[in-house]
């Protein structure tokens, strides 16, 4: 049980924004030997609406992606953002799943796939600025490496520190399946 609630505690902290669906997705790692404690988190999530899924498995941890399937297609659908993608070996047109499946084999490669920030939600002249200039001269760090609008950046951090610090108080109260209720099928 105390495994389960440290589990809860790491979702809540990496994963709020995303969690709430102010955000398109977040990561967090977790270390292996938990795949039963997963697996069983990804089936009550998503009857939540909320998508936990293992990106890829390193010898030791294990690269998970938090996210909200309607706020994710929202952020890929950006004109901009499927440019992006498709330049850095992505298929056009293709669904929001299928271009998790891409990055997942793109992070088994070599090099890292520094456009992951993309389904992140990060601004795409932030991911342009960190590839352009390898992580260097941006105008401020946070939550990613700012070389775009510093001030919406800031914004943005602070709205998503809000709701990890919310969502951590109520964690000390209930559960986290009880913070997030069942979404209701739709009648035909």
């Amino acid at each position: 049980m105390e495994q389960a609630r440290e589990f809860e505690r790491a979702l809540a902290y990496h994963c709020a924004p995303s969690m709430a669906g102010i955000k398109a997705a977040d990561l967090f790692t977790w270390p292996n030997g938990s795949g039963q404690e997963i697996r069983r988190y990804a089936g009550d999530l998503a009857r939540r609406g909320i998508c936990l899924r293992e990106l890829r498995r390193g010898k030791r941890r294990t690269l998970l992606l938090v996210y909200r399937p309607a706020c994710l297609e929202r952020c890929l659908s950006c004109p901009r953002v499927r440019a992006m993608l498709e330049r850095a070996g992505y298929p056009a047109g293709v669904s929001p799943e299928e271009l998790l499946g891409r990055l997942m084999e793109r992070l088994e490669g070599e090099a890292f796939p520094h456009e992951i920030g993309l389904f992140l939600g990060y601004p795409p002249e932030d991911v342009e600025g960190f590839c352009r200039h390898r992580g260097q001269n941006y105008k401020l760090s946070g939550r990613w490496k700012v070389y775009g609008d510093r001030e919406a950046a800031c914004r943005r951090f602070q709205r998503y520190d809000h709701c990890r610090d919310a969502l951590c108080r109520r964690l000390a109260v209930c559960p986290l399946l009880e913070v997030f209720h069942p979404v209701k099928e739709r009648s035909a």
